[in-house]
This record gives structure tokens, C-alpha cells and sequence, in this order.
């Protein structure tokens, strides 16, 4: 990626995205500080110990939601550890909202008196989603935050993980984040090596078949979102990069740097309900872009690391 692209996308973040993630652009980009991004995002967080307040741009709502929790745990473990005070109060409130065995649903029924996207508005039922529980199950033990719910949820992964026959490209990222993180890594490798055949079954690994995705059946159903490589890799020490060869994700980049627009951003590839959303989507995608094409070597020098201790 060459520098003018690099600024082309710097303006555009100035320009579309969401406060916060001016802030996490600072922090990743330009040196900045972590405090303004964690001001920012108590913002979001609710008396209950959960996160909502569109934190999550396709869930409007006040109401804390599963899925805003996640996007919170995310932008915390970009920054450095998670606070135990913190990641306690976190756990307290998904224990409020899980299946008695640990599992998470990512919405609760308080969306459908929201504005949010129809896929989620007319979301059925608690249901737990192995996909988010093992993604914020997996962070958490990063973090080594504790708590009687998390080891619940731990089980229901590695139960559910087990009876694995077939999954979706979202659910394998959950999953290899679980498995990038779990505590015993012996059956982590094991089984990441177990269903490497299968995750990459369902991963588009050459972009030009992207096309043949297939559209929504109907306008409350998202389309099947494409994903490749780089979202189950997104840089080299990610437990999911020996299954594709070098080649795989050169192709995948060079792909990534040849699909950024004009005005510096990337496209949410996220289904289109809400002007705001999708803006701020593309915000949060167009430094999920970078962050990739930096952990491969594709940005030249003299865009600073960020370091944890700021």
C-alpha cells in the first residue's frame, strides 16, 4: 500500500467515522494515546455492565445487546489488558443474559423495540450463538479475566466445538478466536487442526468467486457475506494462517489494496438498511483494512506501532 493510499484513507476516517474510531485511528496510526479511546467507549456502556448506544452500528437502541459486548471486548484488547474490574462487570452482565449452559444469543428480545437492521429486529428467540460466545469467551481468557459464567461458556464451546459437522465463515472466526486464546492448548491445536478442512470449505479463498455469492431471500435476511483468508487470519500468529498457503493470502491482499475506493475507504460488505450504519460501518472496516495490510508488511515505513503502554 503506498503512502498516498495510506492518507487517502486517513481523510476518510477523519471525514465518516464515528468518534471513537477517530480515536482508535490515532492509537493505531499515528501513535495516539489509549485514554480518549477508553473515555469513549464508557460512553457506550450501561448501568448494567453491558454495552449498547449503536456500539454496534446495526443496533440503535440504549438497551445493552451480546453483540455490542463484543465489539466492545474487541476494541478493548486492541488498546492492552483488560482491566479485572472491568472485565468482571462484563461478565457479571452476560451471565445475566446466557442459557443456562453459558451460551450467548446476540441480541436480546429488547431489540425489537429498537431501531436496528430487520435481520436483528425480527430476531427469534434467545437461541445462543456459538460464534459470539466463543469470540467473547476467547478474549476474555486472553485477558485472564475470571468468573463463574465464562468457565459455563468455555464448556459450551468445547462442547459444541466437538460436535462440529459443518459451520458458516462467521462462526469458524469465532471459533479460531476461541482456539487462538483457550487455555489448554494442546486440544486447541488438535482441534484447529481437526476442522481445517472444513473452515476452509466455507471461506472464499479466491476473490474472484466472490461473485458467485448468492443475494438475501428476503429483505429481513442478510445476503451471505463473503469472507476470505484475511478475516479468520488477520495477521501472521493467527492460529488459522497455516491453513492457507502464501500464495492464498498474497493473492487476498493484493485483492484487499486493489478494493479500497477512491476516497480512501473499503465497502462495509454489510447489507444496506441505514445510512448512518453503513457510513459508520465502513469506518470501522476501513481500519480493520489497514490494520491487515500492516501485520502482512503491505504499509510502507513510517506509520507507527501502537504500544501498549500508552
Amino acid at each position: 500500500m503506498t503512502w498516498d493510499s495510506f492518507r487517502a484513507a486517513e481523510h476518510f476516517t477523519m471525514r465518516t467515522a464515528r468518534l471513537i474510531d477517530r480515536y482508535r485511528f490515532a492509537y493505531h496510526f499515528q501513535a495516539g494515546p489509549t485514554a480518549p479511546i477508553r473515555s469513549a467507549l464508557a460512553a457506550y456502556r450501561n448501568i448494567d455492565g453491558g454495552y449498547g448506544n449503536a456500539l454496534d452500528p446495526d443496533l440503535r437502541g440504549h438497551a445493552s445487546q451480546p453483540l455490542a459486548v463484543d465489539t466492545a471486548l474487541r476494541y478493548l484488547d486492541e488498546i492492552g489488558p483488560i482491566p479485572a474490574e472491568l472485565g468482571q462487570g462484563i461478565c457479571r452482565h452476560l451471565a445475566t443474559v446466557a442459557s443456562p449452559d453459558g451460551g450467548l444469543p446476540p441480541v436480546t428480545p429488547a431489540v425489537r423495540h429498537t431501531e436496528a437492521a430487520p435481520w436483528w429486529r425480527e430476531h427469534t428467540g434467545r437461541t445462543p450463538d456459538l460464534a459470539l460466545t466463543a469470540a467473547v469467551t476467547g478474549r476474555l481468557h486472553k485477558h485472564n479475566i475470571t468468573h463463574p459464567w465464562r468457565d459455563r461458556a468455555t464448556a459450551y464451546c468445547w462442547k459444541h466445538i466437538d460436535d462440529l459437522h459443518w459451520t458458516d465463515p462467521h462462526e469458524a472466526i469465532g471459533i479460531c478466536t476461541f482456539l487462538q486464546h483457550v487455555p489448554d492448548r494442546p486440544r486447541a491445536v488438535a482441534t484447529v487442526n481437526r476442522l481445517a478442512t472444513m473452515i476452509r470449505a466455507v471461506v472464499c479463498i479466491r476473490p474472484e468467486d466472490a461473485a458467485a455469492v448468492p443475494e438475501p431471500r428476503t429483505a429481513a435476511t442478510p445476503r451471505h457475506h463473503v469472507h476470505t483468508p484475511l478475516d479468520l487470519a488477520p495477521d501472521p500468529s493467527s492460529i488459522a494462517r497455516p491453513m492457507f498457503t502464501d500464495t492464498e493470502l498474497d493473492t487476498n491482499l493484493d485483492h484487499l489494496e486493489k478494493t479500497q475506493r477512491a476516497d480512501g475507504g473499503w465497502n462495509a460488505d454489510w447489507d444496506h438498511w441505514d445510512t448512518t450504519a453503513t457510513l459508520e460501518l465502513e469506518g470501522i472496516r476501513t481500519i480493520q483494512r489497514l490494520r491487515i495490510l500492516r501485520a502482512y508488511g503491505r504499509l510502507e515505513h513510517g506509520v507507527p506501532t501502537p504500544r501498549h503502554d500508552r
